[in-house]
């Protein structure tokens, strides 16, 4: 037998393949494909790495059971589902993969831009139930997008790629930012905007993707959205917390957000008593037309999902080799 037992906490229930190539000579890979927490119950304890997706949380109860765990691996960007805090103390190092769904998640919120500020999204849905005349008008005002203020909360690997695929569509990109170096907004032609509520007042589009923690948990709330120009767009495929969704519907219906893409919730699936929900599935509420929802998806193709999960196993292997780790982000 392997000498190491490796666990996929949640959301891989498929042979392991990707995982066993990388991890096969080392240690015997398990899928749980939790649900819950309490769902890792008497599986977890003799892991010597865990593997783990946004299906579930690992908190404190659970780390507290783990004897002989070297290695806790978010396999995607986002952290704020497992108490890495908690970890430290117990000495377990947190990593995670920042890198594997860059393009994707850079690509999905400029689609849904293009989506929303060039009224494909709102066309769609209208004439798609006979709603209205066969014809331009019905989404007038419309404004070319070259020159128009992109702006972007959270300058990482994503905010970056995503300011990119803005610039070369000839917008005018300005950041937010205070924990990036100075230099970026030089080296990638970027303007830097040191406070929030200014590039809240000049974002024609504003693009969320920073990481969820207590000084980013709802950076986008009724507030921040009033400060937008009249009939702006949100962008939000960073983490649901960061934005406020319940603001966005009566900011859609004020004329304050022309349209909002959103493709993380709080709380996944979330309730259909949700404000968001509600009134984006209501044909007669102008957010069922200038809304996008989507299933915390922008991550998703193919490649980038193997991704996910061979370099998650290869933080593992390194781990268990005893070699220096990477991304290690407590």
């Amino acid at each position: 037998m392997p000498p190491f037992r490796v666990v996929v906490a949640d959301f891989i229930t498929d042979d392991l393949l990707a995982e066993r190539n990388v991890l096969g000579d080392l240690a015997d890979v398990v899928s749980l494909d939790a649900r819950s927490e309490a769902d890792l119950v008497g599986q977890v304890e003799t892991a010597d790495a865990v593997m783990l997706y946004h299906n579930i949380v690992i908190g404190r109860d659970t780390i507290s059971r783990l004897k002989q765990c070297k290695l806790i691996v978010r396999c995607g960007v986002g952290f704020d589902n497992v108490d890495h805090r908690f970890a430290r103390e117990r000495g377990i190092p947190v990593g995670n993969v920042p890198d594997y769904g860059t393009e994707e998640v850079a690509d999905s919120a400029i689609g849904m831009m293009l989506s929303l500020t060039r009224g494909i999204n709102f066309f769609n849905s209208r004439l798609q139930r006979s709603h209205g005349d066969w014809s331009f008008m019905p989404v007038a005002p419309l404004h070319r997008l070259r020159g128009q203020v992109f702006g972007v909360i959270g300058l990482g690997r994503i905010g970056t790629a995503a300011a990119l695929r803005a610039k070369a569509l000839g917008m005018d990109v300005a950041f937010y930012d205070p924990h990036k170096q100075d230099g970026y907004d030089k080296a990638n032609g970027f303007r830097r905007v040191e406070a929030l509520d200014d590039l809240l007042k000049q974002s024609f589009v504003l693009s969320v993707h920073c990481p969820l923690t207590p000084e980013t948990r709802h950076i986008v709330d009724a507030r921040a959205i009033s400060l937008m120009p009249d009939r702006s767009f949100l962008v939000n495929t960073a983490r649901g917390g960061t934005v406020d969704a319940t603001a966005i519907p009566a900011a859609i219906r004020s004329g304050k957000l022309a349209g909002a893409g959103i493709d993380v919730l709080p709380i996944e699936p979330p309730p259909a008593d949700h404000p968001l929900l509600v009134a984006w599935r209501d044909p007669a509420d102008p957010c069922h037309d200038r809304v996008i929802l989507n299933p915390h998806s922008a991550f998703y193709s193919e490649q980038g999902l193997l991704d996910m999960r061979i370099k998650g196993s290869q933080a593992c292997r390194r781990a268990l080799l005893g070699e220096p780790l990477r991304n290690v982000v407590n």
